[in-house]
């Protein structure tokens, strides 16, 4: 038997693949959508990809032909600003330049009473003054001064001071 034209045959082949393509077309509608987001994100991706490099480029280019601001105007750096002395330094300093107030502050001891001052937060130190009478609460407010003379903590001592001789 001779072989058909080539013609025949390719139109023969192009017929039983539609035919595939038609009994398979059922199952492909489901996953159409979610292929046809994936190819336009992917798309998308990919021109991104392209202006980003062109982008690249460019600045290289320019780069060369306009120097650079050796310093910009609006940008400040830590090192260019005026540091801030807080109460706290200044305190320092001057305890620093008076060994009478530093030996003070190294011979104050921790109350007895309340051996893990150091150690309290604001709030934690709080909830312990209601049961200090103003003997304690004075002996506090010295140690406070003399070592870490934090104004939050001199401050709520002072008033838990005045409220409790008022009370009495």
């Amino acid at each position: 038997m001779k072989p058909l034209p080539l013609g025949v045959r390719v139109a023969a082949g192009l017929a039983a693949t539609a035919l595939e393509q038609a009994r398979r077309l059922p199952q492909q509608l489901a996953g159409l959508p979610l292929t046809v987001v994936s190819e336009a994100m992917q798309l998308s991706m990919r021109v991104q990809q392209h202006v980003t490099e062109l982008a690249i480029k460019g600045d290289d280019v320019l780069s060369g032909l306009r120097p650079a601001e050796e310093e910009p105007e609006w940008a400040t750096f830590d090192e260019d600003e005026t540091p801030v002395t807080t109460s706290q330094e200044i305190t320092e300093q001057v305890l620093a330049d008076d060994p009478w107030e530093e030996e003070e502050r190294a011979i104050a001891e921790v109350p007895e009473f309340l051996p893990t001052y150091d150690e309290l937060s604001i709030a934690q130190l709080r909830a312990r003054l209601r049961n200090l009478d103003v003997a304690q609460l004075e002996e506090l407010l010295r140690y406070e001064k003399a070592h870490e003379s934090r104004p939050e903590f001199v401050g709520m001592l002072n008033r838990r001071i005045a409220t409790v001789k008022a009370q009495s």
